[in-house]
């Protein structure tokens, strides 16, 4: 099978510096925001974060759909990155304009429905990114390959949410409103500009395309689909326990460890190791196979965070520091083979069928995903109101003990979770190979 260019891989990597980006600011900063600088209660913060994802994510498998039926001249999936990339811009950059009230109803409001537009505007540009990675290249180890070049893109996205994002969001002391509102600009264009260089850069094949007759048709199939219904749990849970972590971080660091410039530190060390480590990912899963390297970084994950809960406050922020070295060998574990499984069980499906409905798939798996997480995120808010959690104020000992319930042993019992599940996939590389060869 065909080696994809150097050159392909990149110009595809390079547009999830912008997916990243913009998950990652919403998941490590939205709260945050909405409870510190917008001044919305806990509750209501995290009603409007899972009302976000949740209302957009009820159109997502529709919007894969839609991409899986469009013909133009550029393809089926260029046409959204072209035309999609500024609309997300603005709208993100919008969300980061602190609204001139203090009225909860109308904060929650605003909050609630700039996100629903906010999310939906990028589900429009990158569920049709997402279904090019099946289209590139059918070689199960390229897929690798390919998705190890867009992991590493992707964690420049995840450093630039996690750590740039915040450095220019704190760079105005006493006005945050103000420091959210300049990185808001500066990272919305940065989303911009990596989506319109996929855009421009990547050529889609040329396949012979079959869809199904009818949305649900479609869907019935991808449903029918066990391996990939394996893979979507796992990932989806997997998630879940990312959401709890990266959601709690900065309130871990700042009210149980006293300590709120060590977020930054912290989040620079996760991930710069896990970039460090995809390329080893890449390496391992051609020794052990793609679902064996993902459920190592599950472990390592459940590991670091269960460290976290029972040593991090008596260790402080140093020790902390120390753990997230550790934590992010699994995250660089975790990021590249998920994305490499899931064009796998597209490929068998679509040669057993004849139908190519890859924005099908990708529209379950993110609507899959954003419900997730808009439960863990109405759950995240509910918890820290019921604990009394008072903004920019030192906090109860319940509140207190609901930030490190959050940030450890809830995604510990994820992690681990989510590695139960894989071992119940059915595909390695023989049996893959031995499926889709002609």
């Amino acid at each position: 099978m065909a080696k994809v260019p150097v050159s392909t891989k990149l110009g595809f990597g390079v547009g999830d510096i912008g997916g990243n980006l913009f998950f990652t600011v919403l998941s490590f900063w939205g709260l945050k925001y909405l409870t510190d600088s917008v001044l919305l209660a806990g509750a209501a913060a995290g009603l409007a974060m899972g009302a976000g994802r949740l209302l957009d994510a009820v159109l997502d498998p529709m919007l894969g759909i839609l991409s899986d039926r469009t013909r133009t001249r550029w393809g089926r999936r260029r046409p959204y990155l072209l035309f999609g990339a500024l609309p997300v811009a603005a709208v993100f950059v919008f969300f980061f304009m602190v609204p001139g009230s203090q009225d909860q109803n109308f904060l929650f409001w605003w909050a609630t429905i700039t996100l629903v537009v906010l999310n939906l505007a990028f589900s429009v540009v990158n569920i049709p990114y997402s279904s090019l990675t099946p289209e590139l290249t059918t070689d199960y180890d390229e897929r690798m390959s390919l998705g190890g070049y867009r992991m590493g893109f992707a964690v420049v996205g995840t450093i630039l949410g996690a750590v740039a994002f915040g450095i220019v969001a704190q760079a105005f002391p006493g006005d945050s409103p103000r420091g959210f509102f300049v990185a808001g600009l500066v990272f919305g264009s940065v989303f911009a500009a990596s989506t319109l260089i996929t855009a421009f850069s990547v050529r889609e094949p040329m396949l012979p395309v079959e869809v199904s007759g009818s949305a649900f048709g479609a869907w019935g199939k991808v449903l029918a689909n066990r391996p990939f219904v394996i893979v979507i749990v796992g990932y989806v849970v997997n998630i879940l326990g990312i959401t709890f972590v990266s959601a709690m971080l900065a309130y871990y660091f700042e009210y149980v460890l006293h300590d709120p410039a060590g977020t930054t530190g912290a989040l620079a060390i996760l991930l710069l190791v896990a970039a460090a480590f995809i390329p080893v990912s890449v390496w391992l899963s051609g020794k052990i196979g793609k679902i064996r390297t993902y459920q190592m970084a599950m472990i390592l994950l459940a590991a670091a965070c269960g460290m976290i809960g029972l040593v991090g406050p008596s260790w402080g922020s140093g020790g902390v520091l120390g753990i997230m070295v550790f934590a992010g060998i699994g995250m660089g574990f975790a990021y590249a083979p998920p994305f490499a499984l899931v064009p796998d069980t597209i490929e068998v499906e679509a040669r057993r069928t004849g139908f190519r409905e890859e924005g099908s798939y990708y529209g379950l798996m993110t609507f899959s995903t954003k419900l997730g997480q808009s439960l863990a995120n109405w759950f995240i808010g509910t918890l820290l109101s019921a604990a009394g959690y008072i903004a920019n104020q030192a906090q109860s000992e319940g509140a207190l003990s609901v930030i490190v319930l959050l940030v450890s042993p809830i995604p510990v019992v994820m992690f681990l979770l989510a590695a139960l599940i894989l071992q119940f996939y059915p595909l390695d590389k023989k049996t893959y190979e031995s499926m889709v060869s002609p």
